[in-house]
């Protein structure tokens, strides 16, 4: 009998191992974090673009903070035909079939902000976007599913444009054109991809 229960004994931490490992597969298998700021090499890995392309004066910047989240930050200026601020990372190349929706934790100033996700790797192929409102000084999560983010290029929505695919994901950014000038600031903590 008391073999019977040392066996036991035994047994029980083997399933309780086993039973977590399942669970993180599956949770890896559900989620997949394609940017969390607690790591250094992603600071780099991001892009300005502002309406000084096309003649603007908006400015912004992107950092990465020593408390592990990043800030989108600047000042949307409507002169001289203006009015959007960008970032984007550089190439990221991800396969994201089978799930179904990126999630976003951001902490925003009360403005409407866009998330974008590039499929093409030159600067004039469509860009998907899907907006997202921010409550003042709140950290929130904002599920945007795949099937609601619209083609898009240079502001116009496109027709003639297949929808996202999430096997050619290249990268994906942040964008604020609200037609309102002034300060803007969004800090995010992660950046992931979801069923």
């Amino acid at each position: 009998m008391t073999s019977i229960l040392t066996n036991y004994a035994r047994l029980i931490p083997a399933l309780v191992l086993t039973s977590l490992a399942i669970t993180m597969k599956a949770d890896t298998a559900i989620n997949k974090t394609l940017f969390g700021f607690e790591v250094a090499t992603n600071s780099p890995a991001w892009e300005v673009v502002n309406d000084d392309v096309m003649g603007g004066v908006s400015t912004s910047q992107f950092q990465v903070l020593t408390n592990g989240c990043a800030v989108f930050s600047g000042t949307v200026r409507l002169e001289n035909n203006g009015g959007f601020a960008s970032v984007r990372s550089t190439p990221v190349r991800e396969n994201l079939t089978g799930l179904t929706a990126f999630v976003l934790r951001v902490r925003g100033d009360g403005r409407r902000f866009k998330f974008s996700v590039r499929t093409g790797a030159g600067f004039d192929t469509p860009l998907y976007q899907s907006s997202f409102m921010t409550k003042p000084g709140e950290w929130e999560e904002h599920r945007l599913a795949f099937s609601d983010f619209a083609p898009t290029f240079r502001g116009r929505v496109l027709t003639d444009v297949p929808p996202l695919n999430p096997a050619k994901v290249n990268s994906v950014g942040f964008n604020i054109s609200d037609k309102q000038a002034g300060p803007f600031r969004l800090e995010i903590d992660w950046i992931k991809a979801s069923r």
